[in-house]
């Protein structure tokens, strides 16, 4: 019983991290499922926005305006990996390592240490809701409609001209440049954005926890990734309405998940080992379930 009560005490704080890492896990989904760009580099934009908008904070700078320069900081990143990939040909996941290796340099030399305390400046969620900022509920509710906005203006976008344009671009590059679309604008504008949403998270993750931390996006990725994977599942991704709402609730499920295992034991120390192991097998499953549907029908013929 006292488990299942500690679970319940942590939904309302789960519910609020799992919205913010939402932006993360869109920032995963769209060069991965939308431009066919297998992608690192949210790992080290995750972090960017954190001490960019940590910093600025520190200095004085209005948080908003800190969150934009967050996005902004994000989005250079991601179009330096996208450009490193047209330019100089290395692989997707090659080029996102080689930017997020660099920006943990960056993100030092940014900050000037490794870490930086939030506690007593104004942030985003103090400025809206005054005293009660605090409140986890409160949390909920301003990025539950921030992230609301992102979302309608993903759909939005997919499915306008240039959004179509982007998409075909990941269905197949040769047939979109055959129809006129600059493949390599859509390829930086595209991986740019993705790293713009985990940067974005970043830095709002920085204001509801009180600190910047350079370390703060280690593991991010794979987080990312079992919580796209998860979505996916339940939602389908069929259309695209299902494929910009499968990070959303994938998140959520994901990190109420992770709660769980928490309050019935499980060592937080062993949290990577568990998510590393559940993505694996949830990639490995379709692979599964064609082997084991080859192997009925080759008994079948012998029979």
């Amino acid at each position: 019983m006292d488990v299942f009560t500690s679970f319940y005490g942590l939904i309302p704080v789960t519910i609020a991290q799992s919205l913010i890492v939402s932006f993360v896990v869109l920032g995963v989904m769209l060069p991965f499922r939308i431009l066919n760009f297998p992608d690192l580099t949210s790992e080290g934009a995750f972090p960017l926005g954190g001490c960019v908008c940590g910093t600025l904070i520190s200095i004085g700078i209005n948080p908003f305006l800190a969150c934009f320069i967050a996005l902004l900081c994000g989005f250079a990143a991601g179009c330096t990996t996208a450009f490193i990939h047209l330019r100089f040909k290395i692989n997707t996941l090659l080029a996102g390592i080689l930017v997020m290796t660099m920006l943990y340099s960056i993100n030092l030399r940014i900050m000037g240490r490794t870490n930086i305390p939030l506690f007593t400046y104004d942030t985003v969620f103090t400025i809206l809701a005054g005293p009660s900022a605090n409140f986890p509920w409160t949390k909920i509710l301003i990025v539950g409609l921030l992230i609301a906005l992102v979302v309608g203006a993903m759909l939005y976008f997919f499915m306008s001209e240039k959004g179509t344009a982007m998409r075909a671009v990941g269905a197949s590059p040769d047939m979109a440049e055959a129809q006129g679309i600059n493949v390599g604008t859509a390829t930086i504008i595209g991986v740019g954005a993705a790293s713009a949403l985990s940067a974005t998270g970043g830095s709002i993750m920085v204001q509801t926890q009180g600190f910047a931390d350079v370390n703060m996006g280690f593991g991010i990725l794979i987080n990312g990734l079992a919580a796209l994977i998860i979505g996916e599942a339940i939602t389908g991704r069929q259309t695209i309405f299902r494929q910009v709402l499968a990070p959303v609730i994938g998140s959520l499920v994901y990190y109420q998940l992770i709660s769980f295992c928490l309050t019935l034991g499980l060592a937080p120390a062993d949290l990577k080992f568990a998510t590393g192991a559940f993505v694996l097998l949830m990639l490995a499953l379709p692979n599964l379930r064609r082997s084991s549907g080859g192997i009925q029908i080759r008994e079948k013929i012998r029979e």
